[in-house]
Formats: C-alpha cells, structure tokens, sequence
C-alpha cells in the first residue's frame, strides 16, 4: 500500500493533459443536448449516467431524427461495445481487487483513462493490482468530475458561446489523440481502416445504421487479421 499515493499523483499527472479535450468535448454535448430539447436535468443525467462521450452524440443525434429507441440502443451499445474489449484486456491486470472497486473502476473507464493506464502497465509490468488500480483512479481522478461540470456549463452557459467559437475540436481531437498511439499492430490497423470505409460507403442508410454496419465489420475484420497472424506465427 505504501506504493498507492505515489502512482495515484503519477496517474493524475497523466490525466491532466486530457483536460484540454475533456472540457470542450463536455460542453459541446451540453449545448448541443440543450439546442435538441433536452433540460439541464435531463442533459446531466445523460452525463452522469452513461459517462461516455462518443456513445452519447449518438445516441443524441438519432433521438433528434426520432429514430425508434431499439436503434438508438443499439446504436449506442454499439459504440460502447469497445469498453467490453477494454475490460476484457484490463482483467489480467484488475482482476484480482475486490468487487466493489472492479465496479468503480468500470464506470470511471472512459477512453482516456483506459489509455493512458494501459500503456503505463505495457511500461512498468513489475506494478502490483495495487497499484495499477492507483494509476487508473488517479488518471479518471481529475476527468470525470470536469466531464460533469463541462456539461453543466455547457448546458447552462450555451447560449452565451459565441457562435463562430470553435469548441467543437475536441471531438475529433479527443479520439485521434487516443486511437494513434494504440494502433500497435497490423490487426489495430485493418479495424480502423474497415471502419472508416464503412461509415463512408455506409453512410445513406438512415438513422446512423452505417455506423453499426462499419463497427460489425472493423471488428470482424480486426479478428480475422488476428486469427491469420497467430496461424502464421504456429506454422
């Protein structure tokens, strides 16, 4: 334990330059939640609750083009469904803490501190669970409460944004950012190439379904990739 406040400040420090994509992608969803009708309630439940930036636009955008509410769940677990692949790749590092903190960890696992805490444990393999949980909390330390307020003054302070002020660079920002450095390998590469074709191919299918279609294909491609490398590295 005496190791657990040292790599919790060291995870902080590696949180704190996410706060300069965190807090305009924050407040993007808050205005734009609130310019589709959407209270401050409503649009801090959406924040607080499902904690995933990527997932809520979405979701957002297709209750907009009244979409029936099994496609925007679906469409939304679509996108989340990258966070079962993160829990899956965290479980040999986590899974020995207890329960209670397993279910902390998990609703504070968001894409950058699940980035940021896997590359460190690539980094340092000798950390105990101990630590590396210390690491994880420290990095979501400072994240997910700026992800609230963000969206608050967003929601609340929209409309005193000027219009041509362009906050909505954390959006892209926040996701090259974090996909760059985890395309490790030819099976990372072939995903994200196949998912890029299929939102563009698949973009006329109505109520975002394009997405869905790119993300089945990326990740069966993504296996594929990886099933053929492991064959050639056993023969």
């Amino acid at each position: 334990m005496t190791h657990f406040p040292r790599d919790f400040w060291h995870g902080i420090r590696a949180g704190l330059p996410f706060i300069l994509v965190i807090v305009p992608f924050g407040a993007v969803f808050g205005v734009v939640a609130t310019e589709a009708g959407l209270n401050i309630a409503q649009v801090m439940g959406f924040s607080v609750l499902v904690i995933a930036g990527a997932a809520q636009f979405v979701a957002l955008q297709m209750m907009v083009e009244n979409a029936p509410v099994l496609i925007v769940l679906a469409a939304a677990l679509a996108v989340n469904l990258r966070m079962a692949m993160y829990s899956a790749s965290l479980a040999p590092h986590l899974g020995q803490v207890s329960w209670w903190k397993r279910g902390l960890i998990s609703y504070v696992m968001v894409d950058q501190s699940y980035a940021a805490s896997m590359l460190e444990y690539e980094k340092r393999p000798e950390m105990t669970a101990t630590q590396k949980l210390a690491y994880f909390a420290g990095v979501a330390a400072p994240l997910v409460p700026l992800w609230y307020i963000a969206t608050w003054a967003g929601a609340a302070l929209g409309a005193r944004i000027p219009a041509g002020l362009p906050i909505d660079f954390a959006v892209p920002i926040t996701f090259l950012a974090l996909i760059v450095p985890l395309l490790r390998s030819l099976a990372h590469v072939a995903a994200a190439l196949v998912s890029i074709i299929g939102v563009l191919v698949f973009a006329f299918l109505p109520f975002n379904l394009g997405l869905l279609v790119a993300a089945a294909l990326a990740m069966m491609t993504g296996a594929e990739v990886e099933r053929q490398m492991a064959l050639r590295r056993a023969s």
